[in-house]
């Protein structure tokens, strides 16, 4: 049996995403933080496909230490898909941002994305049909103002993403590796960011996707050849392109 692994999948994109998966017919391994909701997601997917496997893991990826003991967790399972969606938004400036909270989003979107990725390109790089899909944000191609921080970590995410996947084709290694970059989308995003109980898109944000149009994104991302997956901010069209960081292939003598 092949598994998908989705982080961050008790909301949002991640939720919608292995939805999708199982639409396919794929066997799920979910992680987040939230038990209940991670159930709730499992009780979906068995109405969808009775058939398929979902396997749950509640963990906090934000704790290094629980980084490793989550892959180690997963040894006993054929991984075909790995998506690192897990991560969260901070609307702050930087003389005016929470530090604690930066310094979360740091080990999150950072530390956690790059040890998870590494630990299964080196497992799994030379088996056919395996992918990493790694979740960005147009805020990893620009620069918002009073997102700075939050960008800049997006920005590590894009640049690692389009290198690895570089990196990998110059070896012909069998993985693929891609990078999703959504724009504003109706997720738990600004309700988080701001602390809010509740926030509604509709008539506040001027241009969205709904996570479930996200994943559909993803699974088109999925599907082709293509490096990056990314929202075109003006038009909020879908757009598949090759790499856009700048490459340069080191030779050895």
């Amino acid at each position: 049996m092949k598994y998908t692994v989705i982080t961050g999948a008790s909301s949002g994109i991640g939720y919608e995403t292995a939805l999708a998966f199982a639409a396919r017919g794929k066997n799920l391994i979910i992680a987040a933080r939230r038990t209940a909701e991670l159930e709730k997601l499992k009780s979906k997917v068995a109405y969808i496909n009775p058939d398929l496997d979902v396997i749950i893991r509640t963990v906090d990826l934000s704790v290094p230490a629980n980084v490793y003991k989550f892959y180690e967790s997963l040894q006993e399972y054929q991984i075909e898909t790995w998506i690192n969606n897990a991560g969260f938004g901070n609307f702050a400036s930087v003389e005016e941002q929470n530090l604690n909270r930066m310094m979360t989003m740091l080990h999150l979107h950072i530390e956690a994305l790059t040890i998870l990725s590494s630990l299964y390109v080196r497992d799994y790089a030379d088996v056919e049909g395996t992918q990493i899909i790694n979740v960005s944000s147009v805020g990893g191609y620009q620069i918002v103002g009073n997102s700075v921080t939050y960008c800049a970590t997006k920005f590590y995410v894009s640049a690692f993403t389009e290198g690895l996947a570089q990196e990998l084709k110059e070896k012909g290694a069998a993985m693929q590796v891609k990078v999703l970059a959504p724009a504003s989308t109706e997720t738990e995003f600004i309700k988080s960011a701001f602390d809010l109980d509740e926030f509604n898109y509709e008539g506040l944000v001027p241009k969205f996707h709904t996570a479930k149009e996200m994943a559909g994104f993803m699974l088109d991302l999925y599907d082709g050849e293509k490096v990056v997956g990314i929202v075109n901010g003006k038009t909020y069209d879908f757009e598949l392109k090759d790499p856009i960081y700048p490459y340069l292939a080191r030779t050895r003598t």
